[in-house]
Order: structure tokens, then C-alpha cells, then sequence
């Protein structure tokens, strides 16, 4: 019936006004093939109406909001809402990445969640086609941003910085096809760190790997191990194996799915899709399937056929035994992989790249990338009017995908969340106590004790208790006549169950340093 009601809705909405200028046009001479009569259309209009007025009376609403009933509720699609215990979950998460953060000397910027179309595109090659674009609502061609490195780059650029070690939280938007179980939304946070300015080599790209591993390792997340590779060796690679330099940045497309397709996939997309020749995408094989640490940097280092065809391998290489020399420095060895297959494939990686991947362990799947990063030294140039360029590096948490690891960890454990951080209750044993609960509370505030009371007049002093059981709050207040009288109240200890009495103007002090020794 819903849409009965929209169909005449949208008929008197828009023909009925016109009525008095179809008369006009027939009386004009327009002929009766071009329009109808004017009896007819009174006649077809009225029987409309009458439809309308029939449906109105048997749904008892008016037909506008008839049709808006008829919606389903549902969060948009690659999107989600999050309940108290997922809030709780994820700004614990937040708290020990920010606290990483600031341990290695970053502050924080923000950004607008909206960017300049123009100032997006170009920048994420084939990925591009995931952006979000709005319509335009005032003369400028907007679109969602993709990432929060772009929106840092363009931020250096306009305000004319050149040294910066600054970390962002914020929400992006990408139009993918989103697979929720694994963490893959349209609409999910980033956390990024990112480092800025001239400095020597492979400090900053070395420190950046510290900052994924202590993130990595205060979430306990299980094992894991952080990926490398330098896009000056992949482009040495293709140089050296014959791709023509316009498909680099394709053929490194290509290359980065090898983390989710066979090589076979992989190949058949560079041959067939991309149009290039069989054997040379047999030589870039040869390269791409390796992986392992600083000894395969040295074999690389004696391939001649490699390092003969090509400079820009050489210099790849090079950079790639000094950066595993710092991170050996750093403890770090153990946890990173050169890996020949990592691409990226974002097109404004100039440096070393990196991908921080989750193993899983023998009760389920491995859950895939959760950071990534890399050196991206001319990104700002691109909107600097003098196109002065400041390097960078920077590194990605992918914290969507740790809090599912962590939702379902804590569902197969059966593990309980708290929500909130209240740390007494002031309950009564009886009635009419609201005011005496109600000061209790005020001194509790006023010495910064985090405290509750229920909102009820004369609640039951069991539904109270089991409140404070349920939440998870470690100590409640209980409040009586008799203990009043002798200026005095009882301080119970919610998961032991015990109880002791203290002065009633001593007990702000007393809950506080209790508080404080555990």
C-alpha cells in the first residue's frame, strides 16, 4: 500500500498544480494528440484522490508518514555502531597506542574529515576509485578523505612546515567492499605517526618500526611480524627484468596483491589484464617470491644481474643493510621480514615500505595486515606552489582490525568488559535517605572519587548490591538510620563481600587510599 501513497503523493504534488496551465494550453489550440482534455485530466485526478484518501483512512496515518514507517533500521553498509562495551574495548586500545605515542615525542594535529577533490587525486593510483566524492554544495568539488596522510601532507604544505613529529586519530572513509568480520568497514579510524623533516638515513624509517612493535606488543595481540621492503629495489627489480617504465606503478599493483592471491593469479593479471610480456613477468617472479633478513639483502647485493642492470637496485639495497642495522639496535630483528612481494601500492611511496601482519596461532586464521607505512618523501611538494619538498615516513595502526581480534578474544574467553569507571556506590538500606546519599555523593566528587547513587527515592538495598556486581564497581557505601545516628557509614567490598564501618567524616580520605593501593 506504501507505495500506492507515493504514487499519489508524487501525482498531487506535481500535476495538480498544473491543472490551470494544461487548460491554458489546450485553449491555445495545442491538439487533443498532444494533451489531454481538461474534463479528462479532472476526471483521472479525481479518481487519485480519492485512492488517496481511502489508503489514508485504512492506515490511519497520513500518507507522508505512512511511507517513512516503512523503512528498514540499519546502519549504512561498511559501517557499524558500537555498544558500551565495545567503547570501553576501544578507547582502552586508544589509550596505549596514544601513550606509545607520546613516549616517542609526538603531538597531535586534526584535520577536517573533508578534502578538496583535487587535492585526493592522483595519490592512491588504483585506489583512487575509492574515494568518496560529494556533491557540491557551494561551489567546491569536495570529497571524503581516503587516508590521514594526504590531508598531513597538505596541512605541511599550506602552513609552511618543515619539521614535525606529530600522530593523528581519526575517522576515513573508503569505498570498498567491506568484510566486517575481518575489520574492513567504509567508515573506521586510522591512528597514524608520522615524522617530518631532513634528517639521516633510516633513523626516523628505524624508529617507526619501534613505535609498530611496542603498539603491537602492549596489546598482546599474539605473534606477529613486520614486513619490509624498499620501492627503490622494486623499481630496480622491473628496470632490470625489462617492464617499461609507464607500467612501473601498475605492475607494483600487481605485486602487492601477492599477500591474498598465488603468483599464478598474480602473473596471469600482469600478462593478460596488463599486457606484459610472459617472460618478463617470469623474471619479476624470480625476485618477488623471496623473503627473509639482512643475509638475503647481501645475496641480492651479488646478484649481478640485478645490480649490473640497474642503479636505483643498488641503492635500494644499500639503504635496506643500513635500516637492519638499526633495527637490531632497536631489539627488533626477530620481528621483521624482508619480503620481496611487499608493494603497496600507493603511489606516493618513495622509500622504504612496511606491513605489519597478525600470524594467528593453531585455533584460527590468520587476521593479515594491522599497520602499514613507509617513506613518502615528495607528497608535500605536490601542493607546495614552489614545489619544495619535505621528507617523511610515517607508519598506519590499522586499530579496526585489532578491535575485532580483540571482540572475539574476549567472546571466546567470556570475558566481561567494564563500561564504566565508577569506583563507589552510595546505596541505602533504607528509606528516605536520597538527601544523605546525595551529600555523600558531593564529597565524593569534590575529592575527585569517581561515584554513583541510584535515582530512585527508596530502592532495594539487593538491587543495589547487584548493580555494583554487575558493573564491576569495587566498593559501595551503605547508608541506614542507626549508622547516621552514630555518625558513622559502612564501606563494603563489592567482590569480597566484606564490610567494615567508618567515620562517617573520615570516609573521602579512607576510599581514597584504598584506591590508591590497589
Amino acid at each position: 500500500m506504501y507505495p500506492a501513497v507515493c504514487l499519489v503523493r508524487a501525482i498531487t504534488q506535481y500535476i495538480v498544480p498544473y491543472r490551470p496551465v494544461l487548460r491554458r494550453s489546450y485553449q491555445t489550440g495545442m491538439t487533443r494528440s498532444s494533451i489531454a482534455a481538461p474534463e479528462k485530466i479532472n476526471e483521472e485526478v479525481s479518481k487519485l484522490l480519492a485512492l488517496k484518501a481511502r489508503l489514508t483512512s485504512e492506515n490511519g496515518v497520513d500518507g507522508e508518514e505512512g511511507a517513512q514507517q516503512k523503512f528498514t533500521l540499519k546502519t549504512p553498509k561498511g559501517t557499524r555502531d558500537y555498544n558500551p562495551q565495545h567503547m570501553a574495548l576501544r578507547l582502552s586500545v586508544l589509550d596505549k597506542i596514544v601513550t606509545v605515542f607520546k613516549r616517542h615525542g609526538a603531538e597531535t594535529i586534526d584535520t577536517p574529515i573533508f578534502e578538496l577533490k583535487e587535492v585526493l587525486t592522483g595519490k592512491y593510483g588504483e585506489d583512487s576509485k575509492l574515494i568518496y566524492d560529494l556533491a557540491d554544495q557551494g561551489g567546491e568539488l569536495l570529497s571524503l578523505r581516503y587516508d590521514l596522510t594526504v590531508p598531513f601532507a597538505r596541512y605541511l604544505a599550506m602552513s609552511k612546515i618543515t619539521n614535525i613529529k606529530r600522530y593523528h586519530i581519526a575517522k576515513v572513509y573508503r569505498r570498498d567492499n567491506p568484510a566486517m568480520t575481518k575489520g574492513r568497514y567504509r567508515e573506521f579510524y586510522q591512528c597514524d605517526f608520522d615524522i617530518a623533516g631532513l634528517y639521516d638515513p633510516m633513523i626516523p624509517e628505524a624508529e617507526c618500526m619501534r613505535v609498530v612493535y611496542e603498539i603491537l606488543n602492549s596489546l598482546q595481540l599474539g605473534k606477529f611480524v613486520i614486513k619490509v621492503n624498499h620501492r627503490l629495489l622494486l623499481d630496480g627489480i622491473f628496470e632490470a627484468c625489462g617492464v617499461p617504465i609507464e607500467m612501473f606503478r601498475s605492475i607494483c599493483s600487481a605485486v602487492d596483491k601477492l599477500d591474498k592471491l598465488t603468483w599464478e593469479e598474480v602473473r596471469s593479471e600482469m600478462v593478460n589484464e596488463k599486457n606484459l610480456d610472459g617472460d618478463i613477468a617470469d623474471k619479476i617472479g624470480e625476485y618477488v617470491r623471496q623473503s627473509g633478513k639482512v643475509e638475503l639483502v647481501e645475496k641480492l647485493m651479488e646478484d649481478q644481474n640485478l645490480l649490473g642492470k640497474s642503479k636505483t637496485a643498488k641503492e635500494g639495497l644499500e639503504a635496506m643493510k643500513l635500516f637492519f642495522r638499526y633495527i637490531d639496535l632497536y631489539d627488533l630483528t626477530e620481528y621483521v621480514s624482508f619480503d620481496l612481494s611487499l608493494a603497496r601500492g600507493l603511489d606516493y611511496y618513495t622509500g622504504v615500505i612496511y606491513e605489519a601482519v597478525l600470524l594467528g596461532d593453531e585455533k584460527g586464521e590468520a587476521v593479515g595486515s594491522i599497520a602499514g607505512g613507509g617513506r613518502y618523501d615528495n607528497l608535500v611538494g605536490m601542493f607546495d606552489p614552489k614545489h619544495k619538498n619535505v621528507p617523511c615516513v610515517g607508519v598506519s595502526i590499522g586499530v579496526e582490525r585489532i578491535f575485532s581480534v580483540l571482540e572475539a578474544k574476549l567472546a571466546s574467553d567470556h570475558q566481561k568488559i567494564r563500561t564504566t569507571e565508577v569506583q563507589v556506590y552510595v546505596a541505602s538500606a533504607q528509606k528516605n535517605l536520597t538527601e544523605e546519599r546525595m551529600k555523600l555523593c558531593k564529597e565524593f566528587w569534590d575529592a575527585g572519587i569517581k561515584a554513583e547513587q541510584p535515582y530512585k527515592k527508596n530502592p532495594k538495598l539487593l538491587v543495589q548490591l547487584q548493580h555494583c556486581e554487575d558493573m564491576g564497581i569495587p566498593w559501595a557505601i551503605i547508608l541506614g538510620e542507626s549508622e547516621i545516628q552514630r555518625g558513622v557509614v559502612k564501606l563494603r567490598n563489592v567482590t569480597s563481600r566484606q564490610e567494615i564501618e567508618i567515620a562517617r567524616n573520615a570516609i573521602a580520605q579512607e576510599l581514597k587510599n584504598r584506591l590508591e593501593s590497589t
